[in-house]
């Protein structure tokens, strides 16, 4: 490593833990449930002194032992590709804005947005910058997710937002801190949800519908369970969960290009239990039509 890099990094792990500083009354030790500091602009340590470092790239990893998933940095990569050149999901992330803005308190000066399973950010930096440019209000981003490359990526691209490994079911966070709950495509703890939400506040949940990606699981499938599927049991979780505020349903299709195809190939979990021969004959075509068919699931505390 050149020095120049090194100072960059080290630039970038300071300047990330300024910015958490401002917010570090919100965390709890994930071990013991104490109120933390960040010290020095190099750790965030609690009142009996379990010590958690600022990486390089500025996030931090609450995780008490290492965590192994599926999810590579190169599926990451993929995916952040799609969300950003490719617009895969830009519908849902004005969607989402939109709901924001209606659902919340209008008087609010700052809203407090915690994605939970935010993989490599991309989703939350976006829902913040249409959050912040279309209804005008202060945002502060937090991104949690279990998988250390997933918030490697998320803090390397996004800046001034924070970015944290940590258990979905043990989230370093004291109760009612969160205006805004995200849960996209990802695994839910609704448990942790509940304490995290302030009393006001609103949990979004994504849920795929029956046409979501079908071209794609109609190629890599020939089973018809494999190529169709039903949310039905998640989402009346969902409404066991919380007080059910509305759902709809979200449906376009994309035209994608050849290095879209690519990137969703490379992203989408569907190819883990196909065969390579489907898979490459999927990933070598130059274009493709695509069904995202999403519900948008709104909760409120249950109490």
């Amino acid at each position: 490593m050149n020095e120049v890099t090194s100072l960059l990094q080290e630039n970038k792990r300071i300047k990330s833990a300024k910015y958490v500083s401002n917010f570090e009354t919100v965390f709890a030790c994930p071990i013991c449930k104490s109120s933390m500091k960040v010290i020095d602009f190099k750790s965030i340590i609690c009142s009996n002194h379990h010590t958690f470092d600022f990486a390089k790239h500025g996030y931090m990893n609450f995780t008490t032992h290492s965590v192994n998933t599926k999810y590579s940095k190169g599926l990451f990569e993929a995916r952040r590709k799609l969300i950003t050149e490719g617009a895969f999901y830009k519908p849902l992330s004005y969607a989402i804005g939109k709901l924001i803005n209606e659902h919340l308190v209008k008087t609010k000066e700052i809203i407090s947005i915690l994605d939970m399973g935010c993989g490599e950010g991309s989703h939350l930096s976006n829902i913040c910058d249409i959050v912040r440019s279309t209804f005008f209000k202060s945002v502060v981003g937090v991104g949690v997710d279990i998988s250390k490359e997933g918030i490697m990526a998320a803090s390397k691209y996004y800046s001034n937002k924070i970015w944290a490994v940590a258990d979905l079911a043990n989230t370093p966070f004291k109760n009612k801190q969160f205006d805004v709950i995200l849960n996209i495509l990802s695994p839910s703890n609704y448990t942790e949800f509940d304490r995290l939400l302030k009393s006001d506040g609103i949990v979004i949940k994504i849920v795929p519908q029956s046409g979501y990606l079908k071209e794609l699981r109609e190629h890599l499938f020939l089973k018809p369970e494999k190529q169709n599927y039903s949310n039905s049991e998640t989402v009346e979780r969902f409404k066991e969960s919380f007080q059910f505020v509305e759902s709809s349903r979200l449906s376009y299709t994309m035209n994608l290009n050849k290095s879209s195809i690519e990137w969703l190939v490379q992203m989408t979990p569907l190819t883990w239990s196909t065969t390579e021969e489907r898979i490459n004959s999927f990933f070598n075509k130059n274009s493709a039509q695509i069904t995202v068919d999403l519900d948008i699931l709104i909760g409120k505390n249950s109490i």
